[in-house]
């Protein structure tokens, strides 16, 4: 007899788990509004899990779902899918997309990479740094795409090379690809829009609590901990998970200087759009200290910084082929993952639905025992489901399901939300083992130069290393960073 694949099961076992909920589930203290929402949420995890079909479209089915059994009326539901931070992250990636059009990303890449050094280790250090420093602000896919086939030309370079030992392209060929998957990964945690998942969280606390994860706020704690973990990533690859022969790298920097020559100067959309760029991310970091300390543009919101930015991109002239061409088309926006914008929107739909028919706060009254347990040990185990639940599931989709639960176990327990949720979200971008855990890793995968058991046996180090340093990070640096009491759940909030 066929087994039946995950798809095929997950397409039976939703519908059945959502009407086994809603017709069997009456539990005390649980409005029937609730037990829908609960119901409702059943199916969606097991689709997204499964992906029985793609998981931007299961994002869709609180919209049918919630209205028909009284969940949450259809205007409150459809309202969650024009979330702001769904246009901050849109306004984020018109500058990727500008940033990608005219090549500005590959410039920067190879300087970084031609600055730091062209020996063994400091290739593979200039790879991550460039890497990392890119996917702060563009799609980890993307940033992985475009320094795949640079990463591509330098393992050539050495394999091409007489001197060189048998297979030992290949040991720099492994390395290199998994550094820049890591690093794609890593680097994407510094900011609020560098991960989908970053910014589910901003929206699910602004839905739930009313407040603002300012892009300066995250930053703060993202950003030390991408460095911590760079470094960590890079040490590990370069002296424990592989050992190099030779330090030097014959034709090294002459690839990087030829690739680099093949560019010339920087042609006029690449300044204007550096400067967008450059300007955007200064507001984006300066935005607090303008309107607290100088007291300007109290209304001014990173969503709309993101806005104004991508409209000037729209606004301003090119100097290349057609004179009415701008530095931005609206062709160039089917580039725009709009699957991930619709799985924002779920994400808000589902953190409304917990809220508004007090499924959240019934799911924190059966989570009292957990009040005995050590905030560190309850964040090591949180942070470590996580992070190997993402092995096989959609980061994004993870934090969708996850943060509208997490929140009101805060509640239950007495600890700050923030502790329980940010760690979640840390968590959910930090899958090194398998191909499908991230874009990334599957990008490096298709290179030729890994098998699964190399990603398994040298990513499982990485989940690990990465599980330890996140516990530290939320349980001791995030309190003092955001001047949180992480053993007080805020009564404001309640």
């Amino acid at each position: 007899m066929k087994k039946l694949s995950a798809a095929q099961f997950g397409t039976f076992a939703g519908p059945l788990a959502f009407f086994a909920i809603l017709l069997g589930f009456k539990p005390e203290g649980l409005s029937p509004a609730g037990v829908a929402v609960l119901a409702s949420t059943a199916w969606i995890a097991l689709w997204w899990i499964t992906e029985a079909i793609p998981i931007a479209a299961t994002a869709l089915l609180p919209i049918v779902l919630f209205p028909l059994t009284g969940a949450l009326p259809l205007q409150a539901t459809t309202t969650s899918f024009g979330h702001r931070y769904i246009f901050l992250y849109i306004g984020g990636f018109f500058l990727a997309i500008a940033i990608e059009k005219w090549d500005l990303h590959r410039r920067i890449a190879l300087h970084i990479i031609h600055a730091i050094g062209t020996n063994i280790t400091s290739i593979i250090l200039g790879f991550m740094v460039a890497t990392a420093g890119l996917s702060m602000w563009i799609s980890n896919t993307a940033t992985s795409v475009m320094m795949l086939p640079i990463g591509m030309a330098i393992v050539a370079q050495l394999r091409n090379n007489p001197a060189t030992a048998t297979n030992e392209h290949q040991m720099f060929g492994k390395a290199l690809m998994l550094a820049i998957a890591y690093s794609a990964s890593i680097g994407g945690m510094a900011t609020l829009i560098g991960t989908p998942p970053n910014l589910v969280l901003a929206g699910v606390v602004q839905e739930l609590y009313g407040y603002e994860i300012t892009f300066t706020q995250w930053i703060r704690f993202g950003l030390p901990i991408s460095l911590i973990l760079l470094t960590i990533a890079w040490l590990y690859l370069t002296r424990i998970a592989f050992h190099f022969q030779r330090k030097s790298f014959p034709g090294g920097r002459a690839e990087i200087n030829k690739q680099i020559q093949a560019f010339g100067g920087m042609s006029f959309e690449e300044k204007s759009v550096l400067a967008v760029f450059v300007l955007t991310a200064f507001a984006w970091i300066s935005r607090s200290f303008i309107q607290k300390q100088l007291g300007l543009f109290p209304r001014l919101d990173d969503t709309i910084i993101a806005m104004a930015a991508g409209m000037v991109l729209f606004l301003l002239p090119s100097r290349s082929g057609d004179k009415k061409q701008r530095l931005l088309q609206w062709e160039d926006t089917k580039n725009l993952p709009w699957g991930i914008v619709l799985l924002f929107g779920g994400g808000m739909a589902l953190a409304e639905g917990f809220k508004s028919s007090g499924l959240a706060a019934w799911v924190g009254s059966q989570m009292t025992l957990l009040e005995t347990v050590p905030l560190i040990v309850l964040v090591l185990i949180l942070i470590a489901s996580v992070n190997f639940l993402t092995e096989i599931t959609s980061n994004l989709a993870t934090t969708s399901m996850l943060l509208p639960i997490l929140a009101p176990m805060a509640l239950a327990i007495n600890v700050h939300p923030f502790i329980l949720m940010v760690s979640a979200t840390v968590a959910a971008s930090c899958a090194f083992m398998l191909p499908v855990a991230t874009p990334p890793n599957a990008v490096v995968f298709g290179s030729g130069y890994l098998r699964i058991p190399d990603m398994v046996r040298v990513g499982l180090w990485m989940n690990l290393i990465s599980i330890i340093l996140l516990s530290i990070f939320v349980y001791a640096l995030l309190p003092l960073v955001w001047g949180i009491n992480p053993r007080e759940f805020p009564s404001a909030w309640k």
